[in-house]
């Protein structure tokens, strides 16, 4: 898996992604900053957001980031921070 990982990364870094790629993901516009963001930056900066430490959200598999984001975002719907509306 962490071999797969890496490769991935590796790939990553020489995809060239489309203006409609980056402007919206799943009906959901994308700040400019982040449209330009790294992937490296963006696992920081969800770092940042979620207090949690520095590399350890980057160095997850991608299914255990993606399990973190449905359970942070359960977490925020359960304060009522987040609705479906």
């Amino acid at each position: 898996m962490s071999v797969m990982g890496h490769l991935y990364v590796w790939l990553d870094k020489r995809v060239k992604y489309t203006e409609e790629e980056v402007s919206s993901v799943l009906g959901v516009a994308i700040d400019d900053d982040l449209q330009v963001s790294s992937r490296y930056e963006l696992c920081r900066r969800v770092e940042e957001t979620f207090d949690v430490p520095k590399d350890s959200f980057w160095h997850l598999h991608s299914t255990q980031k993606i399990r973190f984001a449905v359970q942070q975002a359960r977490n925020l719907k359960a304060k009522g921070a987040v609705t479906n509306e």
